[in-house]
């Protein structure tokens, strides 16, 4: 019995969840309150929205890696870019869809 929960947990946190976008950070393709759908990842690649743990703290933002280095950016201006260089951080999860008021839009990378 107690191997079978385990195995269904390790299935379940491979399996795709939604997430409710509160604040205007990735405005304006996710607005506050539009239903964003990731799908659990530990790589990602530059252009990718996707949830990050950043020294304890997860976020979601647009994954950059250029000359500059690797960052993660909000698609609102007004929130400052988070450098990844130095920090101990990982990707957990990227999004592959977004909802708002029955809209789907899908991500494809």
């Amino acid at each position: 019995m107690e191997e079978s929960q385990h195995t269904l947990g390790n299935c379940s946190a491979r399996e795709p969840f939604a997430l409710r976008v509160l604040g205007n950070s990735m405005e304006p393709e996710f607005p506050d309150g539009c239903i964003v759908v990731f799908e659990p990842s530990d790589q990602c690649i530059h252009g990718m929205y996707i949830m990050a743990l950043v020294e304890g703290v997860r976020w979601f933002r647009l994954y950059i890696e250029d000359e500059q280095g690797e960052r993660l950016v909000a698609l609102n201006d007004l929130y400052p870019e988070i450098p990844l260089q130095d920090l101990e951080w990982k990707a957990e999860a990227i999004a592959i869809q977004r909802n708002i008021k029955r809209k789907v839009k899908h991500y494809d990378y």
